[in-house]
């Protein structure tokens, strides 16, 4: 009787078990991954003029509904549209709709124009670090603002025209421009690498359309509508469905990397050898140097066991995205050799950062 008792209580015991492990897969399953798609321009906007008779809107919307598709075959994506016919947007409402679903990631879809027979892919992240040709890029995209009503109004006095008001769009997205360069750079690999097209690389712009999107946001001008060859390449089925399937990827990949807690150096930041720092103290007054080893969507405790054995490990939230790092120093010799010690329990992609009253500032200004 005992025996059986004991059999009856070890069933139980797995039942129940395994009803909360079904539930916890299930919970996750809901967890998806959503990603706003954002086909440019629309309506009264048809985009950048051309002499072929391509229309930018038709091409970015028919680029994002592929796009689309391919994602939503993947059960672990959610997609939502800003628009999925032709009509006409104004570019807080892109915005707004990211921000509504609580968008893990915003793409907005473009083609790029020219007066020459330029050619090639650009991908865009907010910045303000602005080139004269990036300044015209941004003031071609900005200016669709002249057609919504009160855009005085609903815009705060922003002038496309001017470099003052782009540059100062670009602050509030700051703390997501790590994690968009992130996907701009596996965009433009793919561009590059699997079509083997001409990437022109990832640049920072000022763009209103990224302005707003509290998340990991990015801007793919997908090649030149006024290149004959190229604006034929991106008026095709074929050239579509190829550019929607390298931006697929790129994103499949972004989420696989974030969820598997790998950390990234955006733009080879510190890229230093796996030698050890002289130990001649470097104090900073009031700065703060920690080595950030990984970024990722899940929130792990601070423990040695999640970090290969590293302790003294902190961690930030922003946004949907857990920063964690490994020390915590004025010497800033102590911290670069912190970053050996890191690369040398698998961390290889860390670098050091800093801050000034809890707030993140650059390496250079903290050297100052």
């Amino acid at each position: 009787m005992q025996t059986y008792r004991k059999y009856i209580i070890v069933f139980l015991v797995v039942t129940f078990i395994t009803s909360l492990t079904s539930q916890g897969g299930l919970e996750a399953q809901n967890d998806k991954f959503v990603v706003v798609l954002d086909a440019g321009h629309g309506g009264k906007d048809p985009g950048r003029p051309t002499k072929n008779g391509y229309k930018e809107k038709h091409i970015a919307l028919k680029v994002v509904l592929e796009l689309g598709k391919q994602l939503e075959k993947n059960p672990n994506f959610k997609v939502i549209y800003t628009r999925k016919t032709d009509v006409f947007l104004e570019l807080r409402e892109r915005s707004a709709i990211a921000n509504k679903a609580d968008a893990d990631l915003f793409i907005s879809v473009h083609c790029n124009a020219h007066h020459t027979q330029a050619y090639g892919t650009e991908t865009y992240v907010l910045g303000a670090k602005n080139s004269e040709r990036n300044m015209a890029v941004a003031k071609a995209e900005n200016e669709v603002i002249f057609l919504e009503d009160n855009y005085k109004e609903n815009y705060e006095g922003f002038d496309p025209s001017s470099p003052e008001s782009s540059i100062a769009i670009g602050i509030e997205q700051e703390v997501y421009v790590e994690q968009s360069i992130q996907l701009a750079r596996k965009i433009e690999d793919n561009f590059g690498g699997k079509l083997k097209r001409k990437s022109r690389g990832i640049k920072q712009l000022s763009l209103w359309v990224l302005h707003n999107t509290y998340m990991p946001s990015v801007l793919v001008e997908t090649g030149f509508i006024t290149n004959k060859k190229e604006g034929a390449y991106l008026n095709s089925k074929n050239g579509q469905l190829k550019i929607a399937t390298a931006l697929k990827d790129a994103v499949v990949a972004y989420k696989k990397e974030i969820d598997q807690n790998v950390g990234s150096s955006i733009l080879g930041i510190n890229a230093s050898t796996n030698r050890v720092v002289e130990d001649k103290p470097e104090i900073y007054k009031d700065i703060v140097f920690k080595v950030q080893i990984a970024a990722s969507s899940k929130d792990l405790a601070p423990k040695p066991y999640n970090f290969n054995g590293l302790s003294d490990i902190s961690k930030d939230k922003i946004g949907k995205l857990y920063k964690y790092y490994y020390g915590n120093t004025s010497d800033y010799n102590k911290a670069r050799n912190m970053q050996v010690e890191a690369k040398s329990k698998g961390f290889n992609s860390c670098y050091v950062v800093a801050f000034k009253n809890g707030e993140k500032i650059t390496i250079k200004e903290a050297l100052k």
